[in-house]
This record gives C-alpha cells, sequence and structure tokens, in this order.
C-alpha cells in the first residue's frame, strides 16, 4: 500500500480508516469494510477505529442496508451524522412541514423510502423506516476531534473556534471553508462537496469521491503523520 505524508497527526498505536459518503450504495460499503478488515488483519494496530462522514441515505438504491450495515459493525466505529441524515429526520418529525418533506424527497429521500417499501407520495407508508434506524440517525454525533484532526461531514466555518462551530455549518457548509487557505485549529476531514478524487490540502482532506454519481467509495487510512488511501 502507498503511503505518503498527511497534512496531520494522530497519535502512535492509532489508525482511522474514514470512509466518504456512501449515499445508498450498501454493495460498495460491504466492498471497502471488507477491504478494511482485510488491512488491519494484515497490518495489526493498537487502536484502530472506523470513522464514517455521514450521508449514509438518499439519491443510491439501498439506504436501508447502508444503515444497516453501520448498526453491524463490529470494528470501532464513530458514526458522524451528514446533512442527508438530518434532512430525513426533519422529514420523518410529525411536526415536519410541506417545506421539510419536500427538501428531502428533492434531494435524493424518495430512493431511502422506496428501499423501505415506502411511497415517497403517499406519507402514511413512511412509517415503514423503523423507529431503530431513526434513532441511529438521531444519535449520530456531527464532529470527531482526534489528534490534529477534526473529522465534520461539510466542513468548518474559518475563524471560529472548534468548540463553537455551529452544528448547521458542520453538516452543510461548502464556502467560505473551501476555499480558504489559511491554517484551521485542526485539519479537517470531509466529504460533503464531490470530487474527482481525494483531495489533500495543507487544511483539509476530502474524501468524498462522488461514488452515488459514478466515482469510487473512498477511505482515507491516517496513522501518524501518514495517509493511504482504499477504493471500491
Amino acid at each position: 500500500m502507498n503511503q505518503g505524508s498527511a497534512p496531520g497527526w494522530l497519535p502512535q498505536g492509532t489508525r482511522v480508516y474514514a470512509v466518504g459518503d456512501v449515499h445508498g450504495l450498501d454493495h460498495r460499503l460491504a466492498d471497502l469494510h471488507f477491504a478494511i478488515a482485510t488491512d488491519l488483519a494484515e497490518r495489526p494496530v493498537a487502536q484502530p477505529l472506523l470513522v464514517h462522514l455521514g450521508d449514509y441515505i438518499d439519491r443510491g438504491p439501498d439506504s436501508r442496508g447502508a444503515l444497516a450495515r453501520l448498526r453491524a459493525a463490529t470494528l470501532p466505529i464513530i458514526n458522524l451524522m451528514g446533512n442527508h441524515e438530518a434532512m430525513a429526520l426533519a422529514a420523518l418529525d410529525p411536526f415536519a412541514t410541506r417545506d421539510d418533506a419536500a427538501l428531502w424527497l428533492d434531494n435524493g429521500g424518495a430512493a431511502t423510502l422506496r428501499s423501505y417499501g415506502a411511497d415517497p407520495r403517499d406519507r402514511a407508508t413512511w412509517a415503514a423506516i423503523p423507529d431503530a434506524d431513526r434513532a441511529f440517525m438521531a444519535a449520530l454525533r456531527p464532529s470527531l476531534a482526534l489528534g490534529g484532526y477534526l473529522f465534520a461531514h461539510a466542513g468548518i466555518r474559518p475563524g471560529i473556534p472548534l468548540d463553537r462551530q455551529a452544528v448547521t455549518d458542520l453538516l452543510w457548509i461548502r464556502e467560505p471553508f473551501l476555499d480558504h487557505r489559511g491554517p484551521h485549529p485542526a485539519v479537517v476531514v470531509h466529504g460533503h462537496t464531490p470530487a474527482e478524487a481525494p483531495k489533500l490540502l495543507p487544511n483539509r482532506i476530502n474524501l468524498d469521491t462522488g461514488a452515488v454519481f459514478g466515482g469510487p467509495l473512498t477511505c482515507g487510512i491516517l496513522e501518524e503523520d501518514r495517509i493511504a488511501f482504499l477504493f471500491a
């Protein structure tokens, strides 16, 4: 496996497998989890951690399967919330407005509903999404700080301390985060904005390679001051 220098660092003995946006591609997630398990078996480490960067649902054909796979994972794991999980939770809330539902459906929510056998046009059928999956999404955390990294779905707002970042920015931000060239308090590992290949910059690492649009599903392997990649 080819490794290169990373812009951040992790404590010795810690390895993070960070996975970009899944968007209902459970078969790709299964392949990537297998590759991660294989790598870990070949190169054991004291403290492995699997971090998913959010957007497990919508657009792709098997959101239900992707959530089930995340819930059944056996490695030490932290799952972060993406803006698509936030949209789903808002739309599925008993007090959701028509705008909440429309926003979700316009952004791939119909594919998620169909994966549960629900009809996007008939809200009465949306109860097919079980409470366990709704609770799983509601419990997702917005960010993770570890070593010299901050893991978040979309990014951060430049100039704001990490402990004061708004959840909406962690889940949704693009600009001014993407164009910011100065340092952040930590190197931000994120997804949310598709790119043709992983983007490795001095202040951030983008692991969303547009799997649902035909690109690979990407895992960044972070260890000490090094980085490598797995693709499915």
